[in-house]
Formats: C-alpha cells, sequence, structure tokens
C-alpha cells in the first residue's frame, strides 16, 4: 500500500510528520509523492493563521475529489486543524475517514487499518498527555539535517494566538530523549540539528525546574557527528546571559537566533498579552551583538494588529530601520476565532495591515541587500545543500542561512562535493539575498 503524505505549516509540525511516517513505514506501508500512485492520503495540517487553514482545506478538497473519483481508498486528516475542527472536517468533507489530533500522532497507524477496513474514527488524546519521543522516524530534509522538536504546546496565552487551545499546555521533552534521538539522527547522517517548539528558550522549566536549554546545548554539542547546532523561536524575555554565554563559547551552536517580538509599541505589546518593552528589546539586541559580534538575528512581526494607530506603527517602522535585522517576515494580522485578540474592538482592515506588511518588508529588503553585500571578501563555513544541474555550482547555507527561511550562497566549484560536506567559501559578491563564492585556500 502506497501513503501520499502532505505536511502543512511549520517545521514543528513537519518534525511530527515524520514521526508518522516511522509509524507507518514500522507497519510495512510504502511512500509516494505521486497523487496517481496513492492508495491512501494523509494530510498533517495547520490552523495558525487564515491562510494555513485555508490551504489545509483546499488540500483535503482535492484529495477528497481523488477519493469520489475511485483512486484513493483512504483519506485522514491530522495535524492543528484536525484538532481544532474535527466534527467540521467529518461533516463538511465526508471523504475523510479519519481525524487524528495533535497528540494521537503515534496511533497514525491504527487509524489508517481502520480506515482501510472501512472503521474510520477519530483518534484524540488528552491535550496535555505525556509526550513520549519514537526514534524510528522517516527524515523528509535529504537527511543532512533534522528539526529536533524539543517541547510541545504552549503556556503564553498570548491574545492573537490559538496554539494552545490544540497543542496544550508547555512540555519539554526529558533531555536524555532528546540526546538519545539526537545521537541517533547523528549516527545516521544528520550534520545539523535544528531545535524547534513554541518557545525553545523555556525548555526544562516543567521538568526541572530551571531553564535547561543551555545544558542540552552542551549535551547535544558533545555528539562527534553533529556539526552545526541551529536554535530556532527564543521568546526575547526568556534569554538569559547563561544561553548567551553558551551560543558564544559552544563552537558547534550557530552564531544565529531567530527572536519573534511581533511588534515594537509598548501600547501594542501589551494588547498582544506579550512580555517584554522595546525598552528591553533594544537593550537585549545590543547585549546579543556586543557579546556575540557575527550574530545574525531573525524575527517576525504582525501587522495591523487590533488598535494598531498609524503613530504605533510608525514607532515599529523606526525600530525596524534602527534594529536592522539581518532577517524579517512580516504577517498581517489574522482574526482568529476563539482568541481574545479576535474580539478586540478597533479591528484594522486588512487593506491596511497588507499595506503596512509591504512598507515592512520593503524597509527589511534594502537592509537585507546591503548585510548581504556586506559580507563580500569574509571567508564563511558552508553545508552543501545540492548541485546546480549542468553548472558547476554547488547549493550551499552558511551559519546565518536556516533551511527554507532564509537564503543561499552558490558556490562556484569544479570540486567534487557531497550534501552534508563542510567547506570553506570565500564570498565574492551577493545577488538580492543570496551569496555567490568561490572555495577558500588558506
Amino acid at each position: 500500500m502506497n501513503i501520499l503524505f502532505v505536511s502543512l505549516g511549520c517545521d514543528k509540525n513537519l518534525a511530527d510528520t515524520e514521526l508518522m511516517l516511522g509509524g507507518l513505514r514500522r507497519r510495512g506501508y510504502s511512500f509516494t509523492d505521486d497523487e496517481a500512485q496513492a492508495d491512501i492520503a494523509v494530510v498533517n495540517t495547520c490552523c495558525f493563521i487564515g491562510d494555513a487553514k485555508e490551504e489545509s482545506i483546499n488540500t483535503l478538497l482535492e484529495l477528497a475529489e481523488l477519493k469520489d473519483g475511485g483512486k484513493l481508498k483512504a483519506l485522514i486528516a491530522a495535524g492543528c486543524l484536525a484538532q481544532r475542527y474535527q466534527e467540521e472536517i467529518r461533516k463538511e468533507i465526508p471523504q475523510v475517514d479519519a481525524v487524528v489530533g495533535t497528540m494521537a500522532i503515534e496511533e497514525i497507524g491504527e487509524a489508517v487499518e481502520e480506515a482501510l477496513a472501512g472503521k474510520g474514527r477519530n483518534h484524540f488524546r488528552e491535550l496535555n498527555a505525556p509526550l513520549s519521543l519514537s526514534r524510528d522516524r522517516v527524515l523528509t530534509t535529504g537527511g543532512h539535517y533534522a528539526y529536533l522538536k524539543i517541547a510541545e504546546g504552549c503556556g503564553r496565552h498570548c491574545t492573537y494566538c490559538i496554539i494552545p487551545k490544540v497543542r496544550g499546555d508547555y512540555r519539554s521533552i526529558p533531555l536524555e530523549e532528546l540526546v538519545a534521538q539526537a545521537r541517533a539522527l547523528g549516527e545516521g547522517g544528520v550534520r545539523e540539528l535544528i531545535l524547534v517548539a513554541q518557545e525553545t528558550t523555556l525548555y526544562g522549566t516543567d521538568l526541572y525546574g530551571e531553564k535547561r536549554l543551555p545544558r542540552l546545548l552542551q549535551e547535544l554539542a558533545k555528539l562527534p557527528e553533529i556539526h552545526w547546532i541551529r536554535i530556532l523561536y527564543c521568546y526575547p524575555e526568556e534569554i538569559t546571559e547563561e544561553l548567551i554565554e553558551t551560543i558564544a563559547r559552544e563552537p558547534k551552536v550557530c552564531h544565529y537566533l531567530d527572536i519573534p517580538i511581533q511588534h515594537a509599541s509598548d501600547r501594542i505589546l501589551k494588547r498582544m498579552g506579550r512580555r517584554t518593552t522595546r525598552e528591553e528589546l533594544t537593550a537585549l539586541i545590543g547585549r546579543l551583538r556586543e557579546r556575540i559580534p557575527d550574530i545574525c538575528l531573525r524575527t517576525t512581526l504582525i501587522s495591523g494588529f487590533p488598535g494598531e494607530s498609524q503613530e504605533d506603527f510608525e514607532e515599529l517602522y523606526r525600530f525596524v530601520n534602527e534594529m536592522e535585522f539581518d532577517r524579517l517576515g512580516v504577517f498581517p494580522y489574522s482574526r482568529e476565532e476563539d482568541t481574545a485578540a479576535a474580539g478586540m474592538p478597533d479591528q484594522v482592515p486588512e487593506e491596511i495591515r497588507e499595506a503596512r506588511r509591504d512598507e515592512l518588508m520593503e524597509l527589511q529588503q534594502a537592509v537585507a541587500f546591503d548585510r548581504a553585500e556586506e559580507m563580500t571578501g569574509r571567508v564563511l563555513e558552508v553545508m552543501v545543500e545540492g548541485k546546480a544541474a549542468d553548472e558547476d555550482v554547488y547549493v550551499t547555507r552558511t551559519y546565518r542561512d536556516a533551511p527554507g527561511v532564509d537564503g543561499y550562497l552558490f558556490l562556484n566549484t569544479t570540486a567534487s562535493l557531497m550534501t552534508g560536506d563542510f567547506v570553506k567559501a570565500l564570498v565574492t559578491g551577493s545577488n538580492e539575498y543570496d551569496l555567490t563564492g568561490e572555495i577558500y585556500h588558506e
């Protein structure tokens, strides 16, 4: 039996997808990317913002047509949208045979077999159930890098966010289990670990009564096969001096941090339920750059949050201009039902939300292009991602580039390199967000 597996949304969802693939492979299923060859389709859905919900629903509807046409024997919805709208999915898309909630992903095998037998049902567990971590995992990233999800859920309850209602409270995965999985990944060829969670900086507080991210980084760095460790989704108020020192001192930890700040107006930050102020954000960014001068900082912002005035937006614009983040993304506010922000007065019209997003991205584009141009002449270690067809050019990433969201360094060389190799590159130029380079010979 061939399974078509579609993973939507964030890299945390992708980590869940890889665990589900591992469970299905253990039961003897094979996988295909070709809809025409699929007997079963599973969609790991997302519902974080409106666009993500729409993509998930459309994907299910497209596959439902294949089931109606007789090509598919079973269709299963999993993930966040499935958790949030289980009844609506079964009612509005009757071709869906089973729904698997976010905490029941290890039941995917039973769900598939029941659906094939015509006995499909919903699989759900209590949102705050204890976590278990299977090392039986099918990597979808090419095998040279992998996401290591270190915690599940979130207890922040930011006023715009639905995640606590579909993922539960914050729960860390025990440190020894993470190290064991990372060791297995390294032995399987993974060279870069990318640590993810709804918030990585609180890792360990629920299990050990203290923040254990620095300790986790130190333990992962002892694994001989792992060359890079990258940290995503660090809430600014939880970044400690110990964490900064660990990043600065540990050679394997990339000088790269993803710090989602969402805004810079104190008034809007308070309405969002965030726990920082503009002054505190400025101070943190200053400390990071002082202690780690070559650090690459990525952030995300929300434009047009309810009540955001022109003055609030201009304050955010000035902040972005002053901070000059290396990487930045902006999402127009998405009004999500069952969130506090959805019921707030002074909702900003969609066209203003999008226009403000465009203004911020235009500003950031100029910063990013300048940052790329400034890299010319530097020597950087790069990881090989692949080779351009019919050219002596390899696609590589620097420590400044997380996969899927940042740029590349295009390496001109006649040398024979393999995906996952690390080499030193001399940056010879830039093209918008990307760099060009050649092998550096000392």
